[in-house]
């Protein structure tokens, strides 16, 4: 174990802002976070736990102790009659993970490509997109408690997913919450043999009916995913961003009924449980931010839901431009935007 001191963390966030951790671990297996909690001094500090930096604002250097997960590894585990258990450990590249599944005959990521970050971060966030969510096809996780050292196998109850969120997240107050209590080292997935093509979303019905594509395979639904991803969304090693900045809001039937009586235009879904979401990128360009900039944070012309780094940003411009558009949403719409990534520093 390496404790590295006044390390530069512009090469780990994709938003590409300028800070230093104090001081920084690599854990590349687990008996390197093993020798950290058996460290008296270093079991003491506070810690924050970095992935592949996709969903977080620096806003300042970051002095709790950082633990860099690097644990790799990707394996089938188990295949029975009903599908595929398929293990990662959580340094690995999702996107990698899910090119690497779909190659290997295991369908049921696909819808899921190009979503940066790390495997381990993917159950935190409960990441989505296309009309599928991480915990559709989670099966369980190992993570390691950072006070005690045990390690613990979580199943999907235990995670308490919700949109974009779970119970990583969230600080324990009399309840099961594990943010800054565990580090994730790995995760498994189910993948069921019974596949079936996800799809009704319009930019992949559009990609269908250009290609006369009636029967999609995972591979092709991959494919489209990619190029649409890439057409629209910026490639962080290119253009600084942190990719969807705002959680689409969930409203009532009422609210909606409303607000489309003033904006009938707006983009709106309904929910299988009644209530419907807008969509966040819609709200911030109909209120005149796509383009727009703050200092050298800005909106991306393309893409209204994802801010960038224009140059030099610091942590500080970008969060000054989401709290304006918030206020912008807000005063139009009433509708409070949340932030999806995580603001450190």
């Amino acid at each position: 174990m390496l404790v590295e001191k006044n390390v530069p963390l512009q090469p780990c966030n994709t938003f590409h802002i300028v800070a230093k951790a104090f001081s920084l671990v690599r854990v590349t297996q687990v008996t390197d976070l093993l020798e950290v909690l058996g460290d008296a001094h270093l079991r003491a500090q506070p810690k924050f736990i970095l992935g592949g930096g996709s969903n977080i604002v620096l806003t300042g250097d970051v002095k709790p102790l950082v633990l860099k997960v690097e644990i790799m590894g990707k394996r089938l585990l188990e295949e029975n009659p009903r599908g595929f258990i398929v293990e990662a450990g959580a340094g690995e590249n999702w996107h990698e993970l899910v090119a690497w599944t779909v190659q290997q005959g295991y369908p049921g990521l696909e819808n899921m490509a190009l979503i940066p970050g790390t495997v381990g971060a993917s159950p935190v966030q409960n990441i989505g997109a296309y009309g599928v969510e991480f915990q559709d096809r989670f099966h369980s996780l190992d993570a390691i408690d950072l006070q005690t050292g045990q390690e613990l196998r979580l199943d999907a109850a235990q995670c308490g997913f919700g949109y974009r969120d779970s119970v990583f997240k969230h600080a324990s107050s009399g309840g099961f919450g594990l943010k800054d209590r565990v580090m994730i080292i790995r995760v498994r997935f189910f993948l069921p043999k019974a596949w079936k093509p996800v799809l009704g979303y319009a930019e992949l019905d559009r990609k269908m009916a250009e290609q006369g594509v009636t029967h999609p395979t995972a591979a092709w639904i991959f494919d489209a995913v990619c190029a649409i991803r890439r057409h629209k969304l910026p490639d962080p090693a290119v253009l600084g961003n942190a990719g969807s900045f705002f959680k689409n809001p969930t409203v009532t039937p009422e609210q909606c009924a409303d607000i489309i009586q003033r904006e009938p235009r707006i983009v709106h879904y309904r929910l299988d449980d009644g209530a419907v979401k807008l969509a966040a990128g819609w709200l911030i360009e109909a209120c005149g931010w796509k383009g727009k900039s703050v200092g050298n944070a800005g909106v991306y012309e393309r893409q209204a839901l994802v801010l960038v780094n224009r140059g030099q940003a610091t942590g500080g411009e970008v969060m000054t431009l989401a709290g304006a558009i918030q206020t912008s949403v807000y005063e139009r719409f009433g509708i409070k935007l949340e932030p999806e990534p995580v603001v450190v520093g």
